[in-house]
């Protein structure tokens, strides 16, 4: 066993931190499932989890669900209006009022998974089902 005085541990150790937090992150990519050509990016779980809920400022009504995993496709309602939502798999189900940030809109997207062509969905980072009124 090699033994540095402790300043060159130090140093070692610093230069070695970036390489082994590079290393885990990309281990974790390498596990995680593909997206679809044309899919934006999802947050993760860790990462939706950690956007207060005052930061959701979409409110909806869910009128029906649709598990593609690791994704759920809701259809809601929204200011009398009829919109699709992907996001990361959530337990919504029809009648649930939920919260989402803006996201982002695709016009014709094509999911293979479920063999369909969406005129337009919204993929958003977090829903989170709440208990307000619509």
């Amino acid at each position: 066993m090699i033994h540095f005085p402790l300043d060159q541990e130090r140093r070692l150790s610093m230069k070695l931190f970036p390489v082994l937090l590079a290393l885990a992150v990309f281990s974790g990519l390498a596990f995680a499932q593909p997206l679809p050509a044309g899919h934006p990016p999802m947050a993760t779980k860790s990462e939706g989890k950690s956007v207060p809920d005052a930061q959701l400022p979409q409110k909806a009504k869910v009128l029906s669900t649709i598990d593609a995993a690791p994704y759920t496709y809701l259809e809601v309602t929204q200011n009398k209006k009829t919109l699709w939502l992907a996001a990361n798999a959530v337990p919504a189900k029809k009648g649930d009022v939920i919260r989402f940030d803006d996201g982002m809109v695709m016009t014709n997207f094509h999911s293979k998974t479920l063999n369909r062509t969406f005129p337009s969905v919204t993929f958003v980072s977090r829903v989170v089902i709440t208990k307000e009124k619509e």
